[in-house]
């Protein structure tokens, strides 16, 4: 992989406005994760991996089937739009 450049170019914005308030400007180029919590990064990966069944066992066994009927008939819906 090539390093990264030292400079970006980036849109900007002086005021509000149409087109005519728009020039190209330069900046640092921003680190990868700069900003950002590593820590908190590594827990959104795990929350990720399993959020959805973590979410779903509290749930009702009645709500899950009433939630997954709702599903499928926005899918068919969905598809039958595109037909």
């Amino acid at each position: 992989m090539p390093p990264l450049p030292k400079i970006m170019r980036q849109v900007v914005f002086d005021s509000a406005g149409g087109p005519d308030v728009i020039r190209i400007g330069e900046a640092p180029v921003p680190k990868p994760g700069e900003g950002k919590d590593p820590a908190a990064v590594a827990l959104g990966r795990k929350g990720g991996l399993k959020g959805g069944k973590a979410r779903w066992e509290g749930v009702s066994a009645r709500k899950r089937s009433e939630a997954g009927r709702k599903a499928a008939r926005a899918r068919w819906k969905k598809s039958q739009k595109h037909s």
